[in-house]
This record gives C-alpha cells, sequence and structure tokens, in this order.
C-alpha cells in the first residue's frame, strides 16, 4: 500500500498553521506563524485582526510546509482542516483555501475537529499509543474530560460549566498586569512562590467529572483588590503559585478518578494548559500512586500546530471521512460531532 501523505491547515485562533505528515504519525513537516505579539498589545485576541492576518500568512506557510517535507503538491493524499471550533472568521480563512486546494488538485478534503486534534497530538509523540484511554483536554477556550473509545469514537465525562481553565490562567495574569498569554508567564512565576501561601478554593462539583473555575477566578481577584485596599504588599510568585496549585489540583483528582472509576490505565493531557509544569508534575505523581500511566505531547504540540489537524485526520480519511465543497466553519463544534 502506498504512504498516504496528509497536507494539514489549521487557522482556528491566532495561529496560522500548516503540516505534511505520511501515514498519520510521521510529521515531514510543521510550520506555525504565531500572532501573539501582535495581540499582546490587545491583551487577548481580536478577531478581526486574527482574520487579517490568517489572510496575509496562509500561502506562506503552506508553501513553507510543503517545502519543508520536501514534497510538490502532486504528491498530496489529501487535505485536513479545521472547520470549528473557534473564531468564525479565523477558521472561514484556512476552510476557504484548503477547499480551493482540494478543488484544484481534484483530491478529498477532510474536516478536522480542533479539539480531536488536540488529543491526537499524542498519536505523534507516542507512537505505541493506541485507544481505548482517558484524556485530559486543556485549553484557553476547552476543559473536557473525554473517554477516547477508538479513533474518532469520543464519550465526553466532563467539561467546564463556566470558564476554561486557560481562560482562568489569562484572566488572573490579566488582573495582575502579568500580560498575555497567561498560562506560560503564571507557570513561570509559580516556580519562585509558595503554594501553600494563601488558600484558595478547589471546586469538585459533588465529585461529578464537570469542572468550574470562575470561583477560583473570582477568588484570585477579591484577594488582589482586598490587598489593594488596605494598601499591603501582594507577592505576585505566591499568588501565582496558589492560584495554579489550585487549578492543577481540581484537574489531575478527575482526570485520575475517571480512569479509576473507568478501569483506564492511561490518561494523556493535551491542549496549551497541557504544558504547564505544575500540571503535569501532580497528574504525574498522581498516576505513579494508583499505577496509571500519564503521556503528554511535547510542548510546540501541545499549543495550536497543524500536525495533529493532520494526524486527526488521517484517521478520519482512513475510516471514510470525506467532505465535500459545503463544509462549513462551526465556531461551537462539539467533539463529539460529526
Amino acid at each position: 500500500m502506498s504512504d498516504i501523505i496528509t497536507l494539514a491547515i489549521e487557522s482556528s485562533c491566532d495561529e496560522t498553521a500548516a503540516s505534511v505528515l505520511k501515514n498519520g504519525r510521521e510529521v515531514l513537516s510543521n510550520i506555525i506563524s504565531t500572532q501573539i505579539d501582535i495581540h499582546k498589545k490587545f491583551g487577548g485576541v481580536v478577531p478581526e485582526v486574527a482574520s487579517r492576518k490568517h489572510i496575509e500568512n496562509i500561502d506562506i506557510v503552506v508553501q513553507q510546509a510543503l517545502d519543508e517535507a520536501n514534497i510538490t503538491m502532486n504528491d498530496i493524499t489529501h487535505i485536513a482542516v479545521t472547520y470549528g471550533p473557534g473564531l468564525v472568521g479565523a477558521l472561514l480563512v484556512g476552510l476557504s483555501y484548503a477547499k480551493a486546494m482540494a478543488y484544484a488538485l481534484d483530491i478529498p478534503l477532510v474536516g478536522v475537529n480542533h479539539i480531536e486534534g488536540h488529543l491526537s497530538a499524542n498519536y505523534i509523540a507516542h507512537k505505541d499509543l493506541k485507544p481505548p484511554f482517558i484524556t485530559l483536554i486543556v485549553s484557553g477556550g476547552h476543559t473536557h474530560l473525554v473517554e477516547v473509545k477508538d479513533y474518532g469514537e469520543y464519550e465526553i465525562l466532563g467539561r467546564t460549566r463556566d470558564d476554561a481553565s486557560g481562560e482562568a490562567f489569562d484572566k488572573v495574569a490579566r488582573a495582575m498586569g502579568l500580560g498575555y498569554p497567561g498560562g506560560p508567564i503564571i507557570d513561570k512565576l509559580a516556580k519562585e512562590g509558595n503554594k501553600d501561601a494563601i488558600e484558595f478554593p478547589r471546586a469538585y462539583m459533588d465529585e461529578g467529572y464537570d469542572f468550574s473555575f470562575s470561583g477560583i477566578k473570582s477568588a484570585v481577584l477579591n484577594y488582589l483588590n482586598a490587598k489593594k485596599m488596605k494598601k499591603e504588599e501582594i507577592v505576585e510568585a505566591d499568588v501565582a503559585a496558589s492560584f495554579q496549585d489550585a487549578v492543577t489540583d481540581v484537574l489531575a483528582n478527575k482526570a485520575i478518578k475517571a480512569a479509576k472509576e473507568k478501569g483506564y490505565s492511561i490518561i494523556t493531557l493535551s491542549g496549551g494548559v497541557a504544558s504547564n509544569s505544575g500540571l503535569r508534575e501532580k497528574i504525574e505523581m498522581l498516576g505513579k500512586e494508583n499505577g496509571i500511566e500519564v503521556k503528554y505531547p511535547p510542548l510546540i504540540l501541545c499549543t495550536d500546530n497543524a500536525a495533529m489537524i493532520g494526524c486527526a485526520g488521517y484517521y478520519n480519511y482512513i475510516k471514510g471521512r470525506v467532505d465535500d465543497m459545503n463544509l462549513n466553519a462551526v465556531p461551537n463544534l462539539q467533539i463529539t460531532d460529526k
């Protein structure tokens, strides 16, 4: 059987990315053009600005991906593209480009769910990983605890009822004047602080699998405001460490609980917050205590990238998914949607 070559395109938020993969798990190129510096001055992603930058960057990024992989357009078997969830304008740039390319080359177009992409990053990083397992998907827009029954077959066990964990990191960082994106900044600052300095609440939600992070975010804001009103010193490193400890406590404990109750011996982490060192250390420690193996991708595959989209697209493709030119962007797409 000849090799399946996937060209993948990702433009769901503020990264314009393209990647070429061979047989789903071998990454031949993974090009990412980030807009962090552009959005930093606004304190968050501005959708209109993101869309315009995608239009400027996408042709260059796709060509770079093809050049680095040392392949031509005629070598491509199919095109995988993110169609949701994400910012609708941003999604449409990548989707329109992929459609035009698939049409011109007369090759299959395969729509990919961005959240499915995140969990598929682990297939690239761990060649021996196969379903079933439990995955914790944690990013700026999503906090999902998912049972991966097979490639492309998922059951959501729990999700956030309000803020995503990454969103809470960004909001707390903004309140402390630390800059954007908040997650990596707080993670770095937390290493210098005392995690036991401040007792922030942990929302375990009656021991179910759902999450809630708005309460802890409010608790941190109230703490900062009270300190400012009393003109007391705020030890930022202690706030960062205590906040991060509270969030990662809930994430790690719920993931371990799900694996134990569902009878799984493997948990994977994925999404931007999967790069958080506090979360990795905590869930690995709990995993060792409970005989559960914890896997996660390298940092470059945690944040938005096209290699993960290509991997998910490959498994969709070999299972028979091909989309037509009517495929549209779905900003609120769920991982269980087809």
